[in-house]
């Protein structure tokens, strides 16, 4: 890691001029965090503004079109606001404040302050933190994530969340797009490849930070950047099995976002709608459990859906659409070809796709079975062993020439298996693999004419809870 050299005091010299008022400061704050500010010495006070906002970009820099209006809505139009970027290492070639030479150039600001940290006590620094509390938009340079992540828990953390929280802003952009999302892919034991990831969701290299920043209406999403250049769907895919595998993502789906680099920007407003700027950028949901996500085994995965975000295009984040996607699977690692194009469903009613159903007590026989007939497919079906003689069933029904696969993650609280019955509850089929929270699957193939009746039927071997299992339902 390459370090500031220290400058002596008249280093930090003022330079005024009566067109404006511009202040250069260099001054280490202390060994390890070094701070240079641009424009205005004395800081904006205002009791209200009008964000938050925020700009998620696919690489380092600012994307001005994004920025300006982050800035635009945060003022409200008038005024200007103090902006700070933070920076885990300093550039190694060119200017030493490369966001704030360009968002000193915007109107409306006010003054920005470039601070690289080095260390993560650097988050619990004094001046570091007055500066950001008293700044209306702070911005993540790109970087190295980890370094981000590991500001968890300091002040300032703290400092960033009142910063919003007052109706500022927050951004950045490659790592500092990272860091913005819920669920941080951190890469702090390597960055992945969307070939590693896919052919092992548990590769050593996946590895995320919860609990750190969750901004309003931006719930379950996991960041990805240099999007399609660097060809990252396939490990947002896996990103996504593994946030709804793991319980990371609250409600059982993971949302992804990736930005293009080359100007790609994400805007998001106050009210969870976002405008995309520069690049295209795309929006990926898993819905449903994978169909399989292991410890070295590649991910199968069906039905992910996709929005592509083409430059001026909205995605409503608070009122997330249910239509307009495309889908793409994957299968034993492999993934459908053209993930970053596709004709988007429209009539998704009758597409379905992650539809569930919850199991609803008594249902232990077959005729008391949940109707699973009308779910879509990909679908999901839920229920837990409630005690160790639990038996639940579900009706589904199969088309000549139709094969039904099932997937069932199964928590650590029980061993269940499930069986693949006829109509009259004969075994056609079942998995019944060994151990309390082992993944259980199955398929079957009508080869008889016409459309036939059968039944899932997950049952306790051994152990009980109220821990869901989730079972994924495909028709191919």
């Amino acid at each position: 890691m390459t370090h500031r050299p220290f400058r002596t005091p008249a280093a930090a010299a003022v330079v005024l001029t009566a067109m404006a008022s511009v202040l250069i400061a260099h001054q280490p704050a202390h060994a390890a965090a070094d701070r240079i500010r641009l424009g205005n010495a004395s800081d904006v006070s205002r009791s209200t503004w009008n964000g938050p906002a925020f700009t998620m970009n696919g690489a380092g820099g600012i994307v001005t079109a994004s920025m300006t209006r982050a800035i635009d809505e945060i003022r409200g139009g008038t005024g200007t606001l103090d902006v700070v970027v933070l920076a885990g290492s300093a550039p190694t070639s060119g200017s030493k404040t490369p966001e704030c030479d360009t968002v000193t150039g915007s109107a409306g600001v006010n003054s920005c302050t470039t601070w690289t940290l080095t260390t993560a006590s650097d988050g619990n620094n004094g001046q570091l933190n007055t500066d950001v509390r008293n700044a209306e938009f702070v911005y993540f340079a790109g970087g190295d994530q980890c370094r981000y992540a590991a500001w968890k828990g300091t002040a300032l953390e703290a400092s960033v969340e009142a910063v919003v929280a007052k109706g500022g802003g927050s951004g950045g952009g490659s790592a500092g797009h990272h860091i913005n999302s819920p669920i941080v892919y951190d890469a702090c034991s390597g960055s992945v490849t969307s070939a590693e990831a896919l052919a092992n969701p548990y590769d050593r290299y996946i590895s995320f930070t919860t609990g750190m920043f969750e901004w309003a209406h931006y719930g379950a999403v996991v960041n990805d950047s240099h999007f399609v250049t660097r060809d990252r769907m396939g490990r947002t895919m896996a990103f996504l099995a593994r946030a709804v595998k793991d319980g990371l993502a609250p409600g059982g789906s993971a949302w992804g976002v990736g930005v293009e680099e080359g100007g790609g920007s994400l805007f998001l407003d106050r009210n969870g709608m976002a405008t995309q700027y520069g690049k295209d950028a795309y929006v990926v949901l898993a819905d449903h459990q994978p169909e399989q996500a292991v410890d070295r085994k590649p991910l199968t995965y069906s039905g992910f859906k996709i929005w592509r975000l083409t430059p001026g295009s909205t995605f409503d984040f608070k009122n997330r659409p249910t239509c307009g996607y495309y889908l793409r699977s994957v299968t034993n690692g492999v993934t459908d070809a053209n993930l970053y194009n596709g004709t988007p469903v429209t009539d998704c009613g009758s597409q379905g796709g992650g539809s569930a159903l919850a199991e609803s007590e008594p249902n232990d026989t077959r005729d008391t079975a949940d109707d699973a007939t009308a779910l879509a497919s990909p679908g999901t079906l839920t229920g837990s062993m409630k005690s160790t003689g639990d038996r639940d069933y579900f009706k589904v029904t199969a088309a000549a020439g139709q094969t039904v696969s099932v997937n069932c993650a199964v928590p650590s609280a029980y061993d269940a298996d499930a069986y693949w019955l006829d109509a009259n509850g004969g075994t056609l089929t079942r998995s019944v693999n060994d151990g309390a929270g082992t993944d259980e699957s199955l398929s079957f193939t009508r080869t008889a004419t016409g459309t036939g009746t059968y039944y899932l039927d997950v049952e306790a071997y051994s152990g009980s809870g109220s821990a869901a299992y989730s079972c994924s339902l495909t028709r191919s």
